[in-house]
C-alpha cells in the first residue's frame, strides 16, 4: 500500500512540476539514506543528472509565473510532465525508503505498470492545472499567475517529500485535489453562465 501511495504522490507532484519530484528523489538518494533507488533508476542520483534537473527546474519556475508565457509552458509540458510522472512513479514505487522495505513484492515483474500508472496520474493533474490557470489569470488580470505557480511548486515539493517519508499524507493531498476539481468545475460553469448573460444583455465580452 505504501508503495502505491509513494508512487502516486510523486507522479501527482510531477503533474504540477515535472522536475521537483525527480530532483527530490535524486538528491535524497545521493546524499541521504532516506531512499535507496533500484539499479534501473540509480541514474537519478548522478551528479550531472541533478545539475540538468536543477537547470530545467529553474527555467520552469520562471516561465510558469509569467502570464501568457505560462500557457505556452503548459503546452510544452503536456509531454514532459506525464513522462516525468511515469519516471517518478516507476522509481519511487520500486525504491526502498524509510517506509517501504520490500517494494518488489507489490508490483512483481510487471515493470511497465508503475510507469504507465505514473504517466496517467501526472497527465490528469497536468490537465487540471492547465485548465485552471487561464481562469485564474482572467479573474485576477494576470496577478494570480505567480501566486498560483508558487503554491503549485510548494505543493509539489511538500508532496514529493511526504511521498517518500510519510506516504499516508498523500491521501490528504488526493482529497484536496478532488475538492479542487469539484470547485473548478463549478467555477467554470459559473464563468460560462456569466459570459452567456453578458452576451444576452448585448455586451461584447
Amino acid at each position: 500500500m505504501f508503495e502505491l501511495l509513494t508512487g502516486t504522490g510523486l507522479a501527482a507532484s510531477a503533474g504540477l512540476n515535472a522536475y521537483i519530484p525527480l530532483l527530490t528523489m535524486g538528491v535524497l538518494a545521493r546524499y541521504t539514506d532516506l531512499i535507496d533507488l533500484p539499479s534501473g533508476w540509480a541514474w537519478l542520483g548522478d551528479g550531472w543528472v541533478l545539475v540538468i534537473l536543477a537547470a530545467l527546474l529553474a527555467v520552469e519556475v520562471v516561465a510558469d509565473k509569467v502570464p501568457m508565457l505560462d500557457h505556452v509552458n503548459d503546452v510544452v509540458q503536456t509531454v514532459v510532465r506525464p513522462t516525468a510522472g511515469g519516471l517518478a512513479f516507476g522509481a519511487g514505487s520500486t525504491a526502498e525508503t524509510v517506509t517501504v522495505s520490500d517494494p518488489g513484492s507489490f508490483f512483481g515483474s510487471h515493470e511497465w505498470v508503475p510507469v504507465a500508472t505514473g504517466v496517467l496520474i501526472a497527465f490528469g493533474v497536468h490537465l487540471l492545472k492547465s485548465a485552471a490557470r487561464p481562469i485564474i489569470n482572467a479573474t485576477t488580470a494576470g496577478v494570480g499567475a505567480p501566486v498560483a505557480s508558487t503554491a503549485e511548486d510548494a505543493t509539489s515539493a511538500l508532496v514529493s517529500v511526504a511521498a517518500i517519508l510519510l506516504p499516508v499524507l498523500v491521501l490528504l493531498f488526493l482529497v484536496g485535489l478532488l475538492g479542487f476539481w469539484f470547485w473548478f468545475r463549478r467555477r467554470r460553469a459559473d464563468r460560462r453562465r456569466e459570459l452567456e448573460a453578458a452576451r444576452a444583455a448585448g455586451f461584447r465580452v
